[in-house]
């Protein structure tokens, strides 16, 4: 069976999310944007610039970022991030629903991703965060010679973790908080 974005949008819709309570850590935000093209549909990604301080500095990942008390949600925060980060205003586009919350494997931070719909390719206008946004088929996430084991460096430690080569040359892998969502939703897809 081919994925189209009525599939996935019918299943991400229906899906019913595990939410964890808040706790004393970091509460974050990211925003999955997904759009129809002519071979399929595609997930937007980001590649964080590299930063001092920043422990995912230079990954990639969704746009997003740290809840703000002026937030009202955490979907706000999702929306507002993105809006800060790619320039992209998510507040009048498909919200198709919510993934599971994650919680960091190694630092206390908990993320709750939402799940949007956009048409055509919008513009996108990059802060000083992000060094790139790109454009990924959802059909290579699942490309069995993609996924591999690799090491990691973070937080100035050597981590052995599942991940993801990307298919555009050259971008770091995909592991870690974003590998993980990125694998609730293929199941919640099949």
């Amino acid at each position: 069976m081919k994925l189209t974005l009525d599939h996935i949008a019918r299943r991400i819709t229906e899906h019913r999310p595990i939410l964890l309570p808040p706790d004393s850590g970091i509460q974050s935000a990211v925003a999955f944007i997904l759009r129809e093209t002519r071979s399929g549909p595609v997930g937007l990604f980001i590649e964080r610039a590299t930063r001092d301080g920043d422990p995912w500095s230079g990954n990639v990942g969704f746009p997003g970022g740290r809840v703000e008390h002026e937030d009202g949600s955490l979907r706000e925060t999702a929306e507002r991030e993105t809006r800060e980060e790619i320039g992209l205003d998510l507040s009048h586009r498909e919200h198709l629903g919510r993934l599971s919350d994650i919680a960091g494997a190694h630092l206390p931070v908990r993320v709750a991703c939402f799940v949007y719909l956009v048409t055509g390719e919008p513009p996108l206008l990059l802060s000083d965060e992000v060094t790139e946004a790109f454009w990924v088929p959802i059909a290579a996430l699942t490309a069995p010679e993609r996924l591999i084991t690799a090491k990691i460096q973070f937080c100035e430690r050597s981590v052995t973790t599942p991940a993801i080569i990307l298919p555009q040359p050259d971008k770091p892998l995909l592991w870690g908080i974003t590998y993980r969502l990125v694998c609730e939703f293929l199941e919640i897809v099949g």
